[in-house]
């Protein structure tokens, strides 16, 4: 195999074991939910497009002819789910009032949720009666 082609492999490789390993150290020592949130979605997605795309150039060029679109596919699946998998949790974290430390960014969507939950539970409450 050429050097070039194994030179660049072995470049997407390490850099997204990197993130990976960034990403894993994130989710085990970050201190609440919203931070440990993050560390997933942003350095294990960019992980695993690394491997992933290091996987497709490897497969690719090493029979001529033959396009590898698998890894390609899973890396713009893993690249669209994420980030959305990620919204959706912190916004049901938001809502089911997650504690959350004084220093994590945001603080105000708490209280914005707990403003817009209020007159959907009083409009609850007077149809029950």
């Amino acid at each position: 195999m050429n050097f070039l082609l194994e030179l660049v492999v072995s470049v997407f490789l390490l850099t997204g074991g990197v993130f990976i390993l960034v990403g894993s150290i994130g989710l085990m020592r970050l201190p609440d939910f919203f931070m440990r949130l993050h560390a997933p979605t942003k350095a294990t997605t960019l992980g695993m497009g690394g491997l992933l795309i290091a996987s497709m150039i490897l497969f690719t060029l090493r029979e001529p002819g033959h396009i590898s679109v698998h890894e390609l596919l899973i890396t713009l699946f893993l690249f669209i789910t994420a980030p959305v998998s990620a919204h959706m949790m912190a916004k049901t974290a938001l809502h089911q009032k997650l504690k959350m430390m004084k220093r994590t960014q945001g603080q105000h969507l708490v209280d914005t949720a707990a403003r817009q939950e209020a007159p959907a539970q009083a409009k609850t409450s007077e149809t029950s009666l």
